[in-house]
């Protein structure tokens, strides 16, 4: 069974920005392949939504969350996610090289 798929405002934010910047600084088919590779990356997490390793078990806010790479050659992005029986909530899309709990319990208008 697969899972329905909800993505965050959040992680909608994120992946403006990682568009933005790929079309900024790679250009728009690097952009476009950033998009393709995340989209992927989803469908199969909804697919299998027990690929993702659980993370931040001991922090406020974040516990439960999971995290899996994006699809090479984006996988130094990482996609935090929560999933029950039914849906998979997309939360965060965050580059791996960041503060990771910091990164994750501030909005993503504020960096």
């Amino acid at each position: 069974m697969t899972l329905r798929l909800e993505w965050s405002e959040y992680f909608r934010v994120d992946l403006e920005k990682g568009v933005d910047w790929y079309r900024n600084n790679a250009g728009p088919k690097n952009a476009e392949r950033f998009v393709s590779a995340v989209q992927y990356t989803l469908t199969a997490l909804c697919q299998t939504p027990s690929l993702g390793r659980p993370r931040f078990k001991m922090w406020q806010g974040l516990s439960g969350i999971r995290s899996f790479r994006v699809e090479s050659p984006f996988h130094r992005h990482l996609i935090f996610y929560r999933f029950d029986a039914t849906s998979l909530s997309a939360e965060r899309l965050v580059h791996g090289a960041r503060d990771l709990p910091r990164r994750l319990t501030q909005p993503p208008f504020e960096e």
